[in-house]
């Protein structure tokens, strides 16, 4: 009995989940799905000879560029310290509140994700930096993971992030508009989370602690070591603002310009540059991976009309619009539990992406909406990423600590996504002017 499409993708979606539930890679499991079901329903060779031409267009275009050189740049700035430089300079300024060193921390974590543009390696690199300083100040467990965890999704909201990236490439907008849109919310969060550690600190005054007073000399010092990642961030975020850069361009000058900046002082060795190297091509293989995978994967969604299907079911409920957008960032937080932010994105846009386009939201605010609820996935519980990265580098914690810990950032983000559903304006007044 010859099976239809609709029989086809939902056996498709089943043995999907259970490769990943296998452990199988998700951007091979995506790929053997896709590629099977659209040999199934088209034809073993044209199936074959879509693998080959999908796989040879999305290493080659000009576009995709972007993402190989800003994780080049990300692990230039890694490697050369500028992370230990940006929460020095903070935490001279701040460090003598009440909640000081956390306060510094987010501030410093928002000034490394605005030249690295990865959450993970944002909560990796603090993880190392600003946890041994809190613990030197008698900063409780839960606290001191907690912000670093919290910290680390600002990776992902500001420019240039990775995943904004992705997003922008699956469904054609326009990458450098994405970014910009970016940045007024990924600063409602630092301001938030800033805001959050001072309320801890005034309802508990004895659970945080305060560190000493920097003199004034102490603090312009620590200014003075901040020029090179604000030079980078100014040079390139300015470029892509100003037109001057594609976002595919301003990867290739950040990229470049971490480099001349890290040899220049005295900071990459050749060492530092072979691993960074190493590294950046390592990442973007897997993100390359994942992306043809979701490709394959789109293809066989096309051939078996998924996506229209699910926008007819999902408008026919009669739950409004705003019912539908709660239902969809319901979905992302469920599936926060079960897999990382990127294959989320990569999984699901393809399919969510026509019914909120069909609903008349922006593509670009929707953009910062998921990239927002995405990474609200890596901190809460029963699992997120961060927090298992944070476990994997302080191993003298445990989860059920961390998890405590971002309780009351989980709390702020989702106020604050309520903040940016009701005023789209934070998200596309900077893209709107460019």
């Amino acid at each position: 009995m010859e099976l239809g499409a609709n029989e086809v993708a939902v056996i498709g979606f089943i043995v999907l989940f259970a490769l990943m539930l296998l452990r199988v890679p998700v951007g091979m499991a995506m790929g053997l799905v896709g590629v099977s079901g659209f040999g199934y329903l088209v034809g073993g060779t044209p199936a074959l000879k879509m693998v080959g031409q999908t796989s040879m267009r999305t290493v080659t275009d000009y576009t995709f560029g972007v993402i190989p050189m800003f994780l080049l740049m990300g692990a230039f700035v890694s490697r050369s310290g500028m992370s230990r430089e940006l929460f020095h300079a903070a935490n001279k300024f701040v460090g003598h509140f009440r909640g000081g060193l956390g306060i510094a921390t987010i501030a410093a974590c928002a000034g490394f994700a605005a030249i690295s543009g990865s959450s993970v390696a944002t909560a990796a690199t603090f993880s190392t930096v600003a946890y041994p300083e809190m613990r030197q100040y008698r900063y409780p467990q839960a606290f001191s993971t907690g912000v670093i965890a919290a910290g680390g999704t600002l990776g992902a909201m500001f420019p240039p992030s990775i995943v904004l990236a992705v997003y922008g490439l699956i469904t054609q907008q326009d990458i450098g508009k994405l970014f910009m849109a970016g940045i007024l919310p990924g600063l409602l969060a630092v301001s938030m989370y800033m805001a959050t550690i001072t309320i801890i600190g005034a309802v508990r005054p004895r659970y945080l602690p305060a560190a000493p007073r920097s003199p004034w000399r102490e603090r312009l010092n620590g200014l003075r070591d901040v020029w090179a990642p604000l030079l980078l961030f100014v040079f390139v975020i300015g470029g892509l603002y100003g037109g001057l850069f594609t976002p595919t361009e301003a990867g290739g000058v950040g990229a470049a310009g971490a480099f001349l900046i890290g040899v220049a002082r005295g900071r990459l060795s050749r060492e530092d540059v072979l691993a960074s190297l190493l590294q950046a091509t390592r990442t973007a293989a897997a993100v390359f991976t994942i992306l043809i995978g979701a490709i394959l994967f789109g293809y066989f969604l096309t051939i078996t009309q998924t996506p229209q299907k699910v926008t007819e079911f999902v408008t026919s409920l009669g739950l409004g619009r705003y019912g539908v957008l709660a239902l969809i960032m319901l979905m992302y937080l469920v599936l926060g539990c079960l897999m990382d932010a990127m294959a989320m994105i990569i999984l699901t846009i393809p399919i969510i992406f026509p019914v909120i386009t069909t609903l008349g939201f922006d593509p670009v605010w929707f953009g910062v909406i998921i990239v927002m609820t995405v990474e609200l996935g890596l901190i809460h519980p029963p699992v997120g990423m961060n927090v298992f990265v944070i476990k994997t580098v302080v191993q003298d914690v445990n989860f059920s600590t961390i998890f405590y810990g971002v309780i009351p950032f989980v709390i702020t983000d989702i106020i604050r996504l309520a903040i940016l559903i009701a005023f789209p304006t934070l998200a596309l007044y900077v893209p709107n002017h460019m």
